[in-house]
This record gives structure tokens, C-alpha cells and sequence, in this order.
């Protein structure tokens, strides 16, 4: 089994829970080949026309910029990387009701049609990620599970529309850590019981019972 772990946040784990998630994760997962890709570690220009005058000039022949170089061997690092995978984690923190940009920038470079969906004769989304799997890892410090709050939530809102919804893949596993920084005074139990679950999700995956 093939594991890519999509890394999205750069802050140390004493900082931000969603980093401490990720080395939870990592941290009990064995008897399976895993790969990480931090997205804010990687070389990822955002989507825009210098990705599609990279794509113009790969089929004239013409040089490209170094710009058009660089998003264009990023994307198809990411595209590689996805698609290697069984199973995709997305590690990744709520930010401003959304996700981190540069994970977004992951998201454009591996959204493409012809790759991850297509349409058919009819105009109707053809889905092309059955074959995978899709686990995620999120949290927030305030709480958006409430009837009133989960309208503002785009982030796993996002990501479970993007990889289950466009690209079919079946997301086996959500693990959810809100509220830390809402409720101080039950924060510890809160993140302990969110990690704990981070844990039982590691174990689910991993070839070796431990």
C-alpha cells in the first residue's frame, strides 16, 4: 500500500494542532511505503497564464520562462505523487474559513480534467480517482460542527467536495479537532481525544497490528 501524506501546515507541532496531527499520524503508521508532500515546502507557483503559456509553448516547441519551467514541473511532481498513492492523508489546518494557500495550489495542480475527472458525451462529470482512497486530518480552533457555524466551513467542506465529490475517491477516515482555542479550559481533553482518534486512524492503515 502506497500512503502520500499532504502536508499543509508549516508551524511547529507545539503551535498548531494540525501539525501535531501529521506527526501523530506518521508517528503510528508502519508496515506501509508513505510519502509526504509539504506543500509549503515544495517550489509551487500559483495556477495562473504562466501555467498556461508553459502549456502553449510545449506544444509549439517554444523555450519557456523559468516561471513556466517551474509551475510546470511542479504541477507534474504533484500529479506523480498523486498518483502513485492508494491512499491520500490531507493534513491540514482551517485558516480564515478556508485552507492554506498553498494547499490550494496542490489542489489546482492535481484538478484537471482528463486527470482526475472528465465529462462525457452527454456533459455529465465522469469521476477517474475511484480507485483511491482519501483520509483527512483537519483542525480548527473554533467550532463549526453547530447548525449556525457550519455554513462558514470551507476547508474539509472543500477538500471532501474536491477529492470524494469531482474525483470519486472514497474518503475512508475524517478526524476532526475543533473548539482548543474557543473552550481554553477544555482544550487538553479536547486535543487528547482528537489525537487519540489520529492514532486509531494510523493503526487502521498500517500492515502491522500494534
Amino acid at each position: 500500500m502506497n500512503i502520500l501524506v499532504v502536508k499543509a501546515n508549516n508551524r511547529p507541532a507545539t503551535d498548531a494542532i494540525s501539525s501535531k496531527m501529521y506527526e501523530t499520524f506518521m508517528n503510528h503508521l508502519e508496515g506501509v511505503n508513505v510519502t509526504t508532500f509539504d506543500v509549503f515546502a515544495e517550489d509551487m507557483p500559483y495556477l495562473g497564464q504562466d501555467l498556461f503559456n508553459a502549456f502553449g509553448k510545449v506544444e509549439s516547441g517554444e523555450e519557456m520562462t523559468d516561471i513556466e519551467q517551474r509551475i510546470l514541473a511542479a504541477k507534474q511532481k504533484a500529479m506523480d505523487a498523486f498518483s502513485a498513492a492508494d491512499i491520500v492523508v490531507f493534513a491540514f489546518p482551517l485558516w480564515n474559513l478556508t485552507i492554506p494557500a498553498a494547499l490550494q495550489t496542490f489542489i489546482d495542480y492535481v484538478y484537471q480534467a482528463g486527470y482526475s475527472f472528465k465529462y462525457d458525451e452527454n456533459g455529465q462529470l465522469v469521476q477517474l480517482m475511484k480507485d483511491k482512497k482519501a483520509v483527512i486530518l483537519s483542525a480548527r480552533g473554533g467550532v463549526y460542527s453547530t447548525p449556525e457555524t457550519a455554513p462558514l466551513e470551507m476547508a474539509t467542506t472543500y477538500i471532501k467536495n474536491v477529492v470524494g465529490g469531482v474525483f470519486g475517491m472514497e474518503i475512508i477516515d475524517e478526524v476532526i479537532i475543533e473548539g482548543h482555542n474557543a473552550m481554553p479550559a477544555q482544550a487538553e481533553t479536547i486535543i487528547a481525544d482528537g489525537l487519540g482518534k489520529v492514532e486509531a486512524a494510523a493503526k487502521k492503515l498500517s500492515a502491522v497490528t500494534v
